[in-house]
């Protein structure tokens, strides 16, 4: 899996101080803006945060190509609504015949025998694609026959407010491993770019709570573990 910041708003974390001043100050966005480039106030953003008056959030936003993520995630990342995606789509774009072009999870990779019946299916089902492809079958319909965890690419745009919330529920230790490490690359890029807005994000275990009804009973110590630890 590859992920890339395409693009973002410029001055993320100055842009959403500004716009918070904007509701109790006589005075010009602009003028706001160049007083947080100048003076940024750390304090301010984690106040938003923590009172969850994060509508000032939703003014960046952050866009990422994705390349090599399974249709099984696909599928979930979807689900996040306020978030737009472009997909590369089956119905007109050959898909590869190699090893490649599907993702192994780690469980079936750890395991010799499960790996070998895992490419062996694969390697039929692919097979068989391009037998319907040379009977002039359309892609769109030969496509049916690929496994579900044939790879995508796409580009994903969320504004911060969203992206908080997406942090928040796929980097809980009972994500799904795809998801969770896309989420976690996407994280340290936003970080990047937006330290101050992005310094509180992530699961709830991280601030001393857990969301879920049923723990994992493996809380992150801090944000660093989180963004060291890899599949």
């Amino acid at each position: 899996m590859q992920i890339t910041l395409l693009a973002h708003t410029p001055n993320p974390d100055e842009l959403v101080a500004a716009a918070a001043r904007i509701c109790y100050r006589d005075t010009t966005a602009a003028e706001l803006l160049q007083g947080e480039e100048e003076n940024l106030s750390r304090k301010l953003i984690a106040e938003l945060f923590a009172s969850g008056h994060t509508s000032t959030f939703e003014h960046v936003s952050f866009t990422f190509g994705i390349d090599g993520l399974s249709r099984v995630a696909s599928h979930q990342l979807v689900r996040h609504r306020l978030a737009s995606f472009s997909q590369q789509s089956q119905r007109y774009v050959k898909m590869t015949p190699d090893s490649e072009a599907v993702v192994v999870p780690p469980s079936v990779k750890a395991n010799p025998e499960a790996l070998t019946i895992y490419q062996d299916a694969v390697r039929t089902s692919q097979e068989a694609y391009a037998q319907l492809i040379a009977l002039g079958i359309p892609k769109e319909d030969a496509r049916f026959i690929l496994p579900h965890g044939h790879s995508t690419r796409l580009v994903l745009t969320m504004n911060a407010r969203e992206l908080h919330h997406f942090f928040g529920l796929r980097l809980c230790r009972r994500a799904q491993w795809e998801i969770h490490e896309l989420a976690r690359q996407m994280l340290a890029l936003c970080r990047e770019k937006a330290p101050v807005l992005f310094e509180n994000a992530g699961p709830s275990c991280i601030f001393g709570r857990c969301g879920e009804a049923r723990t994992c009973g493996k809380p992150y110590r801090d944000m660093e573990e989180l963004l060291r630890e890899t599949e």
